[in-house]
């Protein structure tokens, strides 16, 4: 029955008391906050939480070379090690893969219609889509950073 303190910053340790869960370090004391789940992230080190938000900000960097999908997926094979990044890597991956599905698909829906006006229509959905992309990727590396789990919205799971 050790209460000494652990050596890392305030989050989530080991119960110090031999309790089968997890309890909170606020960085003076141990608390009374307990969770029998896996620790929340919050006891993440910096550096895990920075290839974290790395898996979701190098989409963006990627897409200069037309593959957003590039960057998570080098960080999801460099980090598969550490499984708060793989799990952040692997959501950036696959809402990246399904970005560039849905991208596809409308892209020759508007080559399809180009001639009809319903195609000129699908323009601002192909912007709106983008913006989109923009955002929720901005929204996970913010997650990330705070040591969070996210999931993207309409992703199809390819890879877990």
């Amino acid at each position: 029955m050790s209460t000494t303190p652990p050596p890392g910053a305030p989050g989530w340790y080991p119960d110090p008391y031999g309790g089968p869960s997890f309890r909170f370090w606020d960085g003076t004391r141990w608390t009374d906050a307990l969770s029998s789940a896996i620790p929340p992230a919050s006891s993440a080190s910096s550096d895990t939480t920075t290839w974290a938000m790395a898996a979701h900000l190098t989409a963006l960097a990627s897409l200069f070379v037309g593959f957003p999908f590039l960057g998570p997926l080098i960080i999801y094979f460099a980090k598969k090690d550490n499984p708060f990044v793989r799990r952040h890597a692997a959501e950036a991956l696959n809402f990246n893969l399904s970005f560039m599905l849905y991208t596809v698909i409308l892209a020759i829906m508007i080559l399809v219609l180009l001639f009809v006006v319903v195609g000129i229509l699908l323009i601002p959905l192909f912007l709106l889509l983008f913006a989109g992309w923009i955002i929720f990727v901005i929204v996970a590396a913010v997650a990330a950073s705070r040591g969070e789990e996210y999931r993207y919205p309409l992703t199809i799971r390819f890879v877990t």
